[in-house]
């Protein structure tokens, strides 16, 4: 579909309420388009199957973390499970999605659902998120280590925070779940949760991009002790981790 098109089909029709079919959050409310495989019930069935086994299928009052929310699948469904002694808080830096994200939360109306239109990362402060297309397209990222400029890009300023301070100055439960699914960055997301992760232990979920990303991330983890298990293997094969979804615990109990 021509951008413009699809900017104008996703402004109007594709903001018509629907009902969630099946999977992990049927019976919620969510739009129309675009992403239908939301709420057909479709989409990640195999991360959809890892969240639901998550505590033994009851998460009922924890503190989970959504890191590169998009439209709130995954908060939507953490916050309804969590309930209302739970804490679900969802970062989005990109402000068409943030916008669709907060539709969906109102929509739902998920009191322990908190939003935030931030980028985690390893230093509080802004970066700029780099646009290839238009941004209602699902490559938006924040920049990798090793990519070069590039005039087709049209980047935005947006804001970046550190999880261990919101942590530290009491603004967020240190969590027992995390997902993380940031095109690439999920290094310096890590790099900047390491008291918490330290401390708490929590189950990690987290997508891989790029190997600096995957590599870096594993030198966070592996001396914090935790263990890898897959979720959706690698398009590339047994021997790379790039492109697959994996998660991370930590064997032993706390204490």
């Amino acid at each position: 579909m021509n951008p413009r098109l699809r900017g104008i089909f996703s402004a109007t029709i594709g903001q018509v309420p629907v009902t969630v079919r099946a999977g992990l959050i049927r019976g919620a409310r969510w739009t129309l388009y675009p992403w239908t495989s939301y709420w057909r019930g479709t989409y990640e069935p195999a991360v959809q199957r890892m969240v639901v086994g998550l505590g033994g299928g009851d998460i009922r009052g924890w503190s989970c973390w959504d890191l590169g929310a998009h439209f709130g699948f995954y908060s939507i469904a953490l916050a309804m499970r969590a309930g209302p002694e739970g804490q679900v808080a969802a970062f989005e830096p990109n402000p068409l999605s943030f916008a669709r994200l907060e539709r969906h939360r109102r929509m739902n109306d998920v009191a322990c659902l908190r939003t935030y239109r931030a980028a985690a990362s390893d230093r509080s402060g802004e970066a700029k998120l780099l646009t290839y297309g238009t941004l209602d397209s699902t490559s938006t990222h924040l920049r990798y280590d090793d990519e070069a400029k590039n005039a087709q890009s049209a980047p935005i300023r947006i804001r970046t925070v550190r999880l261990d301070e919101l942590v530290e100055s009491g603004e967020l439960r240190a969590p027992r779940f995390v997902k993380i699914d940031v095109e690439g960055h999920a290094h310096r997301a890590l790099g900047g949760m390491t008291s918490t992760l330290a401390a708490s232990r929590p189950v990690l979920l987290v997508a891989f991009y790029t190997e600096t990303e995957a590599e870096d991330s594993l030198r966070i983890l592996g001396p914090l002790g935790y263990r890898r298990t897959t979720v959706v293997p690698s398009p590339s094969g047994p021997d790379s981790i790039v492109g697959g979804d994996f998660c991370f615990t930590f064997p032993r109990p706390l204490g």
